[in-house]
């Protein structure tokens, strides 16, 4: 009986049970109270990454948009840059009576042009835009002025040099009296140079009306992004 008593009074520690008091709490037990009283990080996490990656989806294709309207406009300048080189050149080679290198000065009228325009283009009115510190009126202004300089004034005084060169290299004119070249050769190429006007009066009108519509569509998909975010 006494060995039964000592088993039946023995620690019950000594065979690893312990009795749950009520001061004391095991430590799964409060940490699985702790974790049910709080939000669960992972979940903010996940629709934080999910915001994240949408807010960047739609600004990728807002540049995408962007990007593409870009391309097209100043394609658009750079083209009629190139057939106004084209024309130029056409007429100064009839003025200076060249028949030499065609091929050489319609390819450099040509391409010279229409790359510049799409350097300078890009420089002075397109990233202009997306600076944010430029207004429709000044960023028309500047498109007519490429236009004009680009597309009308540079291609008018390359094939005004090229060509002369070649007439005096081939001497199909005759040649000016010195200290008066350059009177001489504009006085020859009057009538030439006039016949610029007409792309001249085109390039202002389009290329004003190309700044507008590209002013407008950059504000109307910013706006339009701003109020998706």
């Amino acid at each position: 009986m006494a060995a039964l008593g000592r088993e039946a009074g023995a620690d019950p520690r000594e065979k690893g049970v312990v009795p749950v008091g009520a001061g004391e709490m095991p430590k799964d037990i409060k940490m699985a109270t702790y974790t049910r009283g709080q939000p669960n990080p992972s979940l903010g996490e996940n629709k934080l990454g999910s915001m994240v990656i949408e807010i960047i989806e739609k600004k990728i294709e807002y540049l995408r948009k962007e990007n593409t309207l870009n391309i097209r406009g100043t394609l658009l300048i750079g083209t009629t840059a190139g057939f106004s080189g084209i024309l130029a050149n056409f007429l100064f080679r009839h003025c200076f009576k060249v028949k030499h290198d065609a091929l050489k000065t319609y390819a450099s009228l040509t391409t010279l042009p229409f790359l510049s325009t799409l350097v300078t283009y890009k420089l002075l009115v397109t990233d202009a835009l997306y600076s944010g510190n430029i207004c429709m009126e000044e960023y028309a202004l500047r498109s007519s002025l490429v236009s004009i300089v680009c597309g009308v004034l540079y291609p008018t005084g390359l094939a005004f040099s090229k060509n002369g060169r070649l007439a005096v290299k081939y001497h199909t004119v005759p040649l000016p009296p010195k200290g008066r070249v350059l009177h001489h050769w504009l006085m020859l190429c009057q009538t030439d140079i006039k016949g610029m006007l007409v792309p001249l009066a085109f390039q202002i009108v389009f290329g004003t009306y190309v700044g507008i519509q590209h002013y407008e569509k950059f504000q109307s998909t910013l706006e339009k992004t701003v109020h998706e975010d």
